[in-house]
């Protein structure tokens, strides 16, 4: 990445996993970076995901088939989605956006925008790790995604033949092959796919600490204070925080499910919603399995780290402000224990851990500049796909930022591509 002829004060807002290879990017073309967050580096969404680079999942959340499995999953008590009661009322407005995101036409253009991120996030992880010296922190892992049942035969089978067709090596195991591929799940399963191209992180917490570890090494500062609005002002931006205010050049917006109020504070209304993520992390397990697991009927993710086995599941569409809800840590206990060969770490010494993805209704997020202060720039909203997405999304930004084209076409991810569907809706009953 070119280094800019004049150095800019620029400020990161947000140390999980996409601020900081943001703050890295802006920092290798010479730029005079802080990152500011309330919480340490990793300390926030970026601390409990599945640890994996889930380059496979192209497809939006909002579908057709989704819509129709919406209802019995969240009618399962152990079921991979939840909408608690008490948050509906305020959660409806974002639901309708959400279902009128399942329009066939809107499905095929996120797919291809999703797709163009996954395909080049690899490559781009490995160019900001080879950059720190930290390669080793990227596996070359592969991905099995099983089924239980065989009546989801067919569904696998198109599911298969969905990703070959975007250019996903994908391999059929069913019997001993299942089982040689993966000995440490149970004997009770009927199928699966396994996807040799894919990678996971040795533990996702311990990544984003390398990285600021190489920013901070390379001069740049990382601030705890909470970040309470921007202010435009002549010639950069003013920082209002509560440790006081800081001026500087330019802002990137990288605070994940916190994102939205900041963008409200310069006039964008940004429907994003918060999906409360799960995990148990079970110590010493690390060994259990020898590659990231999917379970398609049950819907969660076990992937063994250097810091054990972690258990991902759920989408809980519950805002910021609620409590964890203590049953779902039971049923991924419930989930992992059905699965797993050895059930061993299952019980109360398994970490229990809830964060928030930042959510927007048609599943891409947001990497754009501000259309009325061009030093605001935005990173945010990347779904379950923060870690997968990070890496390139901070390679495109930095290059918007530094007056480059960048590497695929942003339009799919501008800020204010909701302004059209707010006008929109209204005429279509959808609002």
């Amino acid at each position: 990445m070119n280094q800019v002829a004049a150095p800019l004060r620029i400020a990161v807002i947000g140390a999980g996993v996409v601020g900081m290879t943001t703050a890295l990017a802006l920092q290798r073309q010479g730029h005079v970076v802080s990152v500011l967050d309330p919480r340490g580096p990793g300390e926030g969404a970026s601390y409990g995901n599945a640890g994996f680079l889930a380059t496979e999942l192209i497809d939006p959340l909002s579908t057709p088939a989704t819509l129709r499995k919406a209802p019995r999953l969240w009618l399962d008590p152990h079921g991979a989605l939840a909408l608690p009661a008490r948050y509906l009322p305020r959660l409806a407005p974002w639901l309708m956006r959400f279902i009128a995101a399942a329009r066939p036409a809107r499905v095929a253009k996120g797919r291809q925008a999703l797709a163009a991120l996954n395909g080049a996030s690899v490559d781009a992880w490995r160019r900001c790790l080879a950059d720190i010296g930290a390669e080793e922190e990227l596996l070359d892992s592969g991905y099995l995604l099983v089924w239980e049942s065989p009546e989801g035969r067919e569904a696998a089978k198109a599911q298969r033949a969905h990703l070959e067709r975007w250019g996903h090596a994908v391999e059929w195991l069913e019997g001993e092959a299942l089982r040689a591929r993966e000995p440490g799940l149970s004997g009770a399963l009927s199928h699966g796919l396994y996807f040799p191209g894919a990678h996971q992180v040795r533990d996702p917490y311990a990544l984003v600490r390398r990285l600021a570890a190489a920013f901070e090494a390379r001069g740049g500062v990382i601030r705890q204070a909470s970040v309470e609005r921007l202010e435009p002002r002549d010639g950069g931006v003013r920082l209002h925080t509560d440790q006081g205010q800081l001026d500087v050049a330019q802002a990137v917006v990288a605070a994940g499910a916190w994102s939205h109020r900041l963008a409200a504070g310069l006039g964008l209304s940004i429907p994003l919603e918060t999906e409360r993520g799960y995990h148990l992390t079970l110590p010493g397990r690390g060994q259990a399995l020898r590659q990231p697991v999917g379970s398609a009927e049950r819907r969660f993710v076990m992937t063994p780290m250097s810091c054990g086995l972690r258990v991902v599941g759920f989408t809980e569409l519950g805002g910021l402000v609620l409590p964890p809800l203590r049953r779902r840590y039971a049923s991924l206990r419930c989930h992992a224990g059905a699965l797993l060969a050895d059930k061993t770490g299952l019980d109360h010494s398994a970490e229990e851990w809830m964060g928030f993805r930042p959510t927007l209704p048609d599943s891409l997020p947001v990497i754009d500049t501000h259309p009325d202060y061009p030093a605001v720039h935005f990173a945010f909203g990347h779904q379950h796909l923060g870690l997968t997405q990070a890496a390139i999304t901070a390679e495109l930004l930095a290059a918007r930022m530094a007056g480059e084209t960048p590497s695929l076409d942003l339009a799919p991810y501008r800020v204010t591509r909701f302004r059209r569907h707010q006008a929109l809706e209204p005429e279509l009953g959808l609002s």
